[in-house]
């Protein structure tokens, strides 16, 4: 058993595929620095996510994720603290400054001259951070250095960089500056604050797990003192995330309700539903009906409906947008829009039993058939349905007819009266007719 649960574990364990220090110091420490290559596909990336987010385009913005390489900078932070190399992060810190300050200039600059002013839900997405992003962010980042130190890096980087979103919330602040609407502006920054300090703190932690070597470049007090700084700044950056990831839970919630609430109870006889608006941050309910003017009881009853659900403090706003009583002042007129209505729902209950009797009928000619084989020799085929018989006195009379197809007549005919009496008990009905031909197919 033991044995067992040593194996378990040993596929869980990264240090068999861990590459050198000096390699992964190296490969962190380049992907610090934003000058030349690195600075221009930051600003072609910011050019390329400004466009996806103003189009409103989800792959052009996955697109210029791909190509970002802002990821290096947060990872080097990270690192840096976790091994107490103050001087690395300083140089990451200054360079992730420049590169958030590149970006959103960049972003500025584009949403300035473009036409398209219009919010679209990519950049909406951006302004309204949650607990959920912090999840994204740490589990992303855990992923990032997990594959930074290990010898198969793969493809994780590019989609750490794709979950956790760090190009977006910087050009969503871009629009936000460029349109003067603050509060874009700070919800993105916050964003893009979640994003960082939350990768940097799974860095931080991963490093420390895999006992990186520590530099000696910092005393003990150094030490504690970056060590307190990190856990302030991950505890205030949480705090709103935990509020914002609380009223997201309640919308949903709301949401919901109100949606059940509308399905089960919103049927008003003589009237349809017409639109239904739910606000959650107002915590309202709108509907909208048209058909015959609502009743006072109605509206009470979905009033008190609404506790059931849930909703006791929503605001339930019950319009009319048309009643057949207003169309026309003439009573007479609207009794007669009434009459063709209800006509033509006679009309159309008719022919759905119409077809579901057809249907029906289409149905039992197959056991109609099986059966009869086994009970008559010679059956070859049947055929059964309901006709309707007039007389010249003009009175309807209603059969069900049974056509046997039999390649011995003479011999079924002799039993027809064994089959007209095994067909009215086999179709529960007195009105039968059976006619019996030579099988001609």
């Amino acid at each position: 058993m033991h044995m067992r649960i040593q194996k378990l574990l040993s596929r869980f364990d990264i240090t068999s595929e861990q590459e050198e220090y000096s390699i992964i110091h190296d490969t962190v420490e380049s992907g610090i620095e934003f000058k030349g290559t690195n600075l221009w596909i930051l600003i072609f990336a910011i050019f390329i996510a400004s466009v996806g987010l103003n189009v409103n385009s989800t792959a052009v913005i996955i697109g210029a994720m791909l190509i970002s390489p802002l990821m290096g900078p947060i990872l080097g932070m990270g690192y840096s603290i976790a091994t107490y190399d103050f001087p690395l992060f300083k140089k990451a810190f200054v360079n992730y400054f420049f590169a958030v300050i590149a970006g959103l200039l960049t972003s500025a600059a584009y949403f300035f001259v473009t036409p398209i002013y219009q919010a679209h839900s990519e950049l909406l997405a951006r302004t309204q951070p949650n607990i959920y992003d912090v999840i994204i962010a740490l589990v992303g980042g855990l992923a990032g250095i997990v594959a930074i130190s290990s010898r198969n890096k793969g493809n994780v980087i590019p989609g750490v960089a794709i979950a956790t979103a760090l190009m977006p919330p910087l050009c969503t602040a871009g629009y936000g500056l460029a349109t003067a609407n603050w509060q874009f502006m700070l919800g993105a920054l916050y964003l893009l604050t979640i994003n960082t300090v939350f990768i940097g703190s799974a860095t931080l932690v991963t490093v420390r797990l895999l006992r990186y070597p520590i530099h000696d470049y910092a005393d003990e007090n150094q030490k504690r003192l970056a060590d307190r700084w990190v856990s302030l700044i991950v505890v205030v950056t949480i705090i709103p995330s935990l509020y914002y990831g609380y009223l997201l839970v309640q919308k949903e919630n709301f949401i919901q309700s109100a949606n059940n609430f509308i399905a089960n109870e919103s049927f008003i006889d003589g009237d349809f539903l017409l639109k239904n608006e739910i606000n959650p941050t107002k915590g309202e309910i709108k509907l909208i009906y048209g058909g015959r003017t609502i009743s006072d009881q109605e509206k009470m009853r979905l009033v008190n409906r609404k506790a059931v659900y849930g909703l006791a403090d929503a605001k339930l706003t019950i319009a009319q947008g048309f009643s057949i009583s207003e169309v026309s002042g003439d009573l007479s007129q609207t009794e007669l829009y009434q009459a063709r209505i209800n006509r033509l729902q006679n009309e159309l209950s008719v022919a759905m039993k119409r077809s579901d009797s057809i249907a029906m009928q289409q149905r039992l000619g197959i056991p109609l058939l099986r059966e009869m084989k086994l009970l008559f020799d010679g059956v070859a085929y049947c055929s059964a349905d309901r006709q309707q018989f007039f007389k010249a006195t003009g009175q309807e009379i209603s059969f069900m007819v049974v056509v046997v197809g039999s390649n011995n007549p003479r011999r079924t005919g002799s039993e027809l009266n064994r089959i007209n009496s095994w067909l009215k008990a086999r179709l529960q009905t007195d009105s039968v007719k059976v006619f019996i031909e030579k099988a001609s197919f």
